[in-house]
């Protein structure tokens, strides 16, 4: 059945209108937060780049939230308002965003300190390209009747562990932390940190360390 004239999309297929909507969205939202970025770079305020570009604050205010389409004309003149090539205004949306989808069961098994313990790692996920200065790696981990504790970990970087499934003890420096499913812990990972008893198995838990890229 058709409704208002519009056709329908099969199930589990993808509207191309809808898909195309959506670009132009980014597309306005990638140039409102350049606009904003670069006139808060300047330290003027909106009432002071409206004026400069020969635009009204509402029309302004439209640009920098997002919620309209502005002209190649009006471009232009927020450009030489901010001093900027009208390239520039369009850096965030041309920036490419990666994603990594891992289906059940199948991270990529990772050999770190701790697997000879019995300690099973899976990366589900990884930064990608030089541009970023910041890594970040989720892992699962699994300790199984096999899993034995072991000496503490210690890192650069910041950690969270959040438990899915049995209890732990986890230390973290001189403290230590009781865990069960739906537990988290958030933690500077420089400070000696890890399983310290095996309460309930198996014990499944997320792990996600976030550190400083090493430059070249």
């Amino acid at each position: 059945m058709k409704k208002d004239g519009a056709s329908e999309v099969a199930s589990g297929e993808q509207d191309p209108h809808a898909l195309a909507g959506a670009r132009d969205s980014m597309l306005e939202v990638a140039i409102g937060r350049e606009v904003r970025a670069f006139r808060n770079k300047l330290g003027i305020t909106a009432s002071d780049l409206a004026r400069a570009a020969g635009l009204s604050l509402g029309m302004l205010s439209k640009i920098e939230n997002g919620v309209t389409s502005a002209s190649l004309t009006t471009l232009q003149r927020l450009s030489k308002a901010l001093g900027v090539p009208v390239t520039a205004l369009f850096r965030r949306f041309e920036e490419k965003r990666d994603a990594v989808f891992v289906s059940a069961g199948h991270g990529l098994p990772i050999e770190r300190r701790g697997t000879r313990a019995g300690h099973q790692y899976q990366l589900l996920g990884h930064t990608t390209g030089t541009a970023g200065s910041i890594v970040v790696e989720p892992y699962l981990i699994t300790l199984t009747q096999e899993s034995d504790v072991f000496p503490l970990f210690q890192h650069g970087g910041l950690e969270l562990i959040y438990v899915l499934e049995g209890e732990v003890v986890y230390r973290h420096a001189d403290k230590l932390y009781p865990m069960k499913p739906g537990d988290s812990l958030f933690f500077d990972a420089d400070a000696p940190h890890g399983p310290e008893e095996l309460v309930k198995l198996p014990i499944r838990f997320l792990s996600v360390i976030s550190y400083a890229r090493e430059l070249p």
